[in-house]
């Protein structure tokens, strides 16, 4: 597996990473506890030293999944987890919380759950309105003065939010859904992260699934499937957007590729401090996606995907409304 650093930060870590929050939340039911210790363990021995969690995934259990799995080889492997929301007595999200003190809580009790002395990057998982960026970047600042955390992150923050804290702590990596699905961070945010040496961590790098070409308008979702929720997975949204996938798998026919692989191999030839993180409950899924890193796209094959893309709009918002204004503060 080919190694990427995040920006300008001393951060290296595969070009691929994992993305942790379907084995055990979002997505369905929970993978069975010692299939995912299986995978995440299969995901190390075939090149993967990049994983991401986050407390609200469960809550919690996530993390503790990963700290088991990941414990055998701990010096080896880059672990990212993430803080900033509440959770009530039955560990439903009910609301933002990056006030110091609970960063701070946050932070120690994800170390427990991990099962490590130190949290190799910190991400505020969601922009909090209620308190000022400087005081979160100043919290995570101590905490790397301390050596519990090592490095610090954004997520679906704003230009002015990234500057703002950038200023007052180096970051060194922003998480924000990007592919070919969903580009608007090529529009200020990608420029922002060249210009002060910041790598970017796309999240949803397949669309959530869609962009695999197994998704169609007949496909249903667990009950419990987040995309039950996403006005782009609505049937009528599906049927709209098969077109660009239909294409994707006649680019990924010549290049002897999968869609998949086409949309993760695009995600890395934008920039050499980009690192997707696709996620997956399958083997199979797990060797598809890392078969990504070897698949070269040329100047042609860029172009041309990049005008399909501009000619076939993708139908259907990416979060129900509510989700959506709480991205790019």
């Amino acid at each position: 597996m080919q190694k990427r650093r995040l920006g300008k930060s001393p951060l290296e870590v595969s070009a691929i990473g994992f993305g942790c929050m379907g084995i055990s939340f979002g997505y369905g039911p929970a993978m069975e506890r010692k299939d995912a210790i299986a995978l995440l363990r299969g995901a190390y021995e075939r090149g993967v030293t990049f994983f991401d969690t986050a407390e609200a995934y469960g809550p919690y259990a996530n993390e503790e999944l990963v700290g088991e799995a990941l414990a055998p080889f701990r010096d080896q492997v880059v672990i990212a987890t993430k803080f900033g929301f509440r959770f009530d007595e039955n560990g439903k999200q009910v609301g933002s919380d990056s006030r110091p003190e609970n960063i701070r809580r946050v932070a120690e009790a994800a170390l427990g759950r991990l099962k490590t002395d130190h949290i190799d990057l910190l991400y505020q998982h969601r922009v909090d309105p209620d308190v000022p960026i400087e005081d979160v970047a100043g919290t995570v600042k101590e905490l790397i003065q301390q050596g519990k955390v090592r490095h610090f992150g954004l997520s679906e923050a704003g230009v002015r939010t990234i500057r703002r804290a950038h200023a007052v702590q180096p970051v060194t990596a922003l998480q924000s859904e990007y592919s070919l699905w969903f580009r608007r961070p090529e529009t200020d945010v990608l420029p922002t992260l060249e210009e002060l040496g910041i790598g970017f961590v796309p999240f949803s790098p397949l669309g959530r699934g869609f962009l695999t070409g197994k998704i169609d308008e007949k496909t249903s979702f667990a009950q419990d499937d987040f995309r039950n929720l996403v006005p782009r997975f609505t049937a009528e949204a599906r049927r709209a957007n098969q077109r660009f996938v239909d294409f994707l798998a006649e680019v990924a026919k010549q290049k002897n590729a999968t869609p998949a692989q086409v949309s993760l191999a695009w995600l890395l030839a934008q920039k050499p401090w980009i690192v997707p993180i696709p996620g997956t409950t399958k083997p199979h899924r797990l060797e598809e996606n890392l078969g990504a890193a070897e698949v070269v796209l040329t100047r042609e094959d860029l172009q041309r995907i990049d005008e399909a893309a501009a000619s076939i709009p993708v139908q259907g918002e990416r979060y129900p409304e509510a989700l959506e204004k709480r991205t790019g503060l």
